[in-house]
């Protein structure tokens, strides 16, 4: 790369490095975490992993007496959404703190 000793560059690829193992540990850490989220005034409550794998559902008996199938439907695919919702939007703010070092790697060359 033109202007770049080849001391930056070596600094450049090793810093990479860093973030790189950063960000699959980060990620490995986000994987194994749950979120949970309910709906229905807490009728149901939905448990995720952040790998997007489903932990666990709970319902409230009394939805169950109703004989409302399709509200405890819709209320377990709202609980689920939003727990998912939760585990997508952690995996983005942290991932991010991390990318963001990535423009001071790059900073210099564009």
């Amino acid at each position: 790369m033109k202007g770049m000793p080849q001391g930056g560059l070596q600094n450049m690829l090793r810093q990479a490095n860093v973030m790189q193992k950063k960000m699959e540990k980060l990620q490995e850490e986000l994987a194994q975490r749950t979120y949970s989220a309910t709906a229905g005034g807490e009728g149901v409550k939905v448990t995720v992993r952040g790998e997007n794998k489903l932990e666990s559902i709970q319902i409230d008996p009394k939805l169950l007496s109703s004989g409302d199938t399709e509200m405890l439907q819709d209320l377990i695919m709202l609980a689920t959404n939003e727990a998912l919702k939760k585990a997508k939007d952690e995996h983005q703010t942290e991932m991010s703190k991390i990318a963001g070092g990535a423009s001071s790697l790059l900073g210099g060359m564009f």
